[in-house]
């Protein structure tokens, strides 16, 4: 890329040491010709207040990132910490996965999961090439918050839940009294 040195990083490495910060886990779906498509992705954020915006970084290998940008339209739905089997039955490559996961219809027609803490409804506003992914960015038209469960979170090549601030500030509080 222009401007930007060769680095010597060990892309295995770069994985290794990213693993330390705790992504995330949401579900992209959209209303594909032949029904129900999604992906699981660890790169979801905010982007914009005014208009909002938000993005994920698809893998440029994803077979199934074509399918969502060829519809326009998504809905990020953010995944609690007990939907590990939701998660797994997405990222499997079997048949209908949608066929075994409840769901219902967003205004603009992409599936949000039933049991997710929240999801967010987007036009497709831009995509940006990224090195090995691309940078997909909505617009968003609606949101909710579903329940008021804890998020799942990747951390270490393992998924969990995340903790509330309340809990680590207890925590933070009994390790201080212990200290003294």
């Amino acid at each position: 890329m222009d401007g930007i040195p060769d680095l010597d990083v060990d892309s295995s490495e770069f994985r290794r040491i990213l693993s330390h910060y705790p992504t995330g886990v949401c579900v992209v779906t959209a209303a594909g010709p032949a029904g129900p498509i999604g992906m699981v992705v660890g790169s979801f954020t905010s982007v914009s207040l005014q208009p909002p915006l938000v993005a994920f970084l698809p893998d440029r290998r994803s077979t199934t990132w074509p399918k969502i940008e060829a519809v326009g339209s998504f809905c990020v739905n953010v995944l609690a910490e007990g939907q590990r089997e939701v998660c797994g039955m997405l990222t499997s490559k079997e048949g209908r996965r949608f066929d075994a996961i409840p769901h219902r219809q967003s205004v603009g027609g992409s599936p949000i999961l039933d049991g997710v803490v929240a999801w967010i409804d987007c036009r497709l506003h831009a995509v940006h090439e990224a090195g090995d992914h691309f940078i997909a960015i909505g617009l968003v038209r609606a949101l909710d918050v579903e329940c008021s469960g804890r998020p799942m979170v990747f951390l270490r090549g393992g998924y969990g839940g995340a903790r509330q601030s309340n809990e680590i500030s207890d925590d933070a509080a009994n390790l201080e009294g212990n200290v003294r």
